[in-house]
């Protein structure tokens, strides 16, 4: 939630419904609570590997628990934030994908412990992605950002990443 609102005044619910940061009541099933909820699981997911990033994604929860359909100028100056996240992303993809073998096979979700964990929270973002919120290239980013740790991680603990190789009939 934004700065001084607790987080459990966003989740209170009643019947079925819960509650938007501006205080609108919409059923649980609503898309923005599916969507806040795979964003919470992805930064839960993220809290074994990167905290930086996991207040990038409380101000994604924050714009997705803002609906324009109710807020006023105060909640969107709140909620908004900027494009610098994203282009951070895109200096870490660069900074790791420069320091790696070319791919040229799928890989498996594998290469020992930690990188498998940042696989797993690579598979949580896509789900984040599907929720519909295509206005936040940042959850796009953040998924090519974890594959790419996810194989700098497992090239510097020595660890082998693990290539698809189609059974035969």
């Amino acid at each position: 939630p934004p700065a001084g609102v607790p987080a459990q005044t966003l989740g209170r619910s009643h019947a079925g419904f819960s509650s938007t940061f501006t205080g609108e009541r919409r059923p649980k099933a609503d898309r923005i609570f599916e969507a806040l909820g795979a964003t919470d699981e992805l930064s839960s997911a993220i809290g074994l590997v990167n905290e930086s990033v996991q207040c990038m994604l409380q101000d994604v929860g924050s714009n997705i628990a803002t609906p324009l359909s109710s807020a006023r100028e105060a909640h969107l100056k709140r909620t908004s934030f900027s494009e610098k996240p994203v282009l951070e992303l895109e200096q870490w993809i660069d900074s790791y994908s420069e320091q790696l073998p070319p791919l040229r096979a799928f890989i498996l979700p594998s290469g020992g412990k930690s990188s498998a964990a940042l696989h797993f929270s690579r598979a949580v973002c896509r789900r984040a992605e599907r929720c519909g919120f295509t206005a936040f290239p940042l959850v796009s980013r953040l998924s090519d950002y974890l594959f790419v740790l996810a194989r700098y991680t497992a090239m510097k603990e020595g660890k082998e990443e693990k290539i698809y190789v189609k059974p035969g009939p």
